[in-house]
C-alpha cells in the first residue's frame, strides 16, 4: 500500500496503534509509530505527530511519554478496563456453567480486544473449575437477550422446555407442550440463569432454567401477573426455592434417573450440603426418589419423617 493512500484515516490508525501495541509496559518511539502508519498507507512527520498526540489527548486518550536513552517512547496510559478488571471478567466467563465452551471462547476473545496484544496474552489462562460442567445448550446466550427484550416490550413468550435423560439427551417436558407465560425477571443463582414468570393458567409465579428453554419466541400478547409481582422479593424467592444452606458437604446416594441398577431402579451419587433444606427438597419430590446413603443422612431423613408423622398423627 502506497504511503498517503489513507491519509484521512490517520487519527483512527493512531488510536489503533496505541490501543493494540502499547500499555504501561510497552511503548513505541516516534520512528516506530511512523513506520506503523506507513504500513497502513499514511504519511507521518515528527512535527505533525506531536500535534496529533495533542488532538488525541483532547479527545480523551491519555498519551504518556518517557525518556529511554536517546529515544522518547509513547504509550496509551489509561483504558476503559484495567487489566485486573479484564482478568476478573475472563474468570467469570470461564467459570460460568450457563455459558457453553464455544461461547466462552468467543466472549474471552472479545475481552482480549479491550487490552493491548501484550496484555491479551496474560488473559489467555485456564481457570481451574472443580467438578463443574459447562452448559451444552448454545441457545442460552440468545435466550437471555430475547427474554430481556420481551420484558422491556411487556410481552408474553412461548417456548418448549426440556430435561436431560440418563443418556444425556434432551427430552421435552410434557410431551413437547408449548409454554405460554409472562416473563418478569431473570435471576442468577448457583451460576445458573433462571427466568421468573407468571403462569396465568395456574395463577402463580414459576421459575425456569434458561439453559433448558428451546424455540423461544415473543408473542403479541401483553404480559399478565403485574399485581402478583408488585411485592415480589427476588432475594426471598431465591432463598426459598434454590437455597440449601448451612449443611455439611456430603456425598449422597439417591435412587432416581441417572445410572440404571435394574429395569425399575436408578441411582445417582451427588455432593450436596446436607441440611434440612435438602431433606425437605427430597420429601417434596415424593415417592419417586429416596436417599440410600450415607447412613447418617438416612437416619436424619427417618428422624424428619418421624417428626412429621408425630406432628400430623
Amino acid at each position: 500500500m502506497a504511503a498517503g493512500d489513507n491519509q484521512k484515516l490517520k487519527m483512527l490508525y493512531l488510536v489503533k496503534i496505541f490501543s493494540e501495541e502499547t500499555d504501561d509496559s510497552h511503548a513505541l518511539s516516534l520512528q516506530e509509530i511512523a513506520e506503523r502508519l506507513e504500513s497502513y498507507g499514511v504519511n507521518a512527520e515528527r512535527k505533525t505527530l506531536y500535534k496529533d498526540f495533542g488532538e488525541l489527548e483532547k479527545f480523551g486518550l491519555e498519551i504518556l511519554s518517557e525518556q529511554a536513552g536517546r529515544n522518547v517512547l509513547y504509550h496509551l496510559a489509561t483504558r476503559r478496563f484495567e487489566l485486573p478488571e479484564l482478568k476478573l471478567l475472563v474468570d467469570a466467563v470461564q467459570g460460568s456453567r450457563f455459558i457453553t465452551e464455544k461461547k466462552s471462547r468467543q466472549l474471552i476473545k472479545k475481552l482480549e480486544s479491550l487490552a493491548s496484544v501484550h496484555e491479551a496474552q496474560r488473559l489467555q489462562r485456564q481457570v481451574l473449575i472443580t467438578g463443574r460442567i459447562k452448559a451444552m445448550n448454545e441457545s442460552i446466550y440468545y435466550n437471555v437477550d430475547m427474554l430481556h427484550e420481551a420484558i422491556n416490550r411487556d410481552r408474553q413468550i412461548r417456548f418448549q422446555y426440556f430435561q436431560w435423560n440418563m443418556n444425556r439427551e434432551q427430552e421435552l417436558r410434557h410431551g413437547g407442550e408449548w409454554y405460554h407465560i409472562s416473563p418478569w425477571c431473570l435471576l442468577w443463582d448457583d451460576e445458573n440463569y433462571y427466568l421468573v414468570a407468571y403462569d396465568a393458567n395456574d395463577r402463580k409465579i414459576k421459575h425456569y432454567r434458561v439453559d433448558k428453554i428451546l424455540r423461544l419466541s415473543i408473542t403479541d400478547k401483553p404480559r399478565e401477573g403485574k399485581q402478583q409481582f408488585k411485592e415480589f422479593d427476588a432475594a426471598k424467592y431465591t432463598r426459598g426455592l434454590f437455597g440449601m444452606y448451612g449443611g455439611r458437604l456430603t456425598r449422597v446416594t439417591l435412587e432416581g434417573p441417572i445410572q440404571p441398577i435394574d429395569d425399575d431402579t436408578f441411582t445417582a451419587s451427588v455432593e450436596v450440603s446436607a441440611s434440612r433444606h435438602f431433606i425437605a427438597w427430597i420429601i417434596a419430590l415424593g415417592d419417586g426418589i429416596r436417599i440410600t446413603g450415607p447412613k447418617s443422612l438416612v437416619d436424619d431423613m427417618r428422624a424428619e419423617a418421624k417428626r412429621l408423622t408425630e406432628l400430623y398423627p
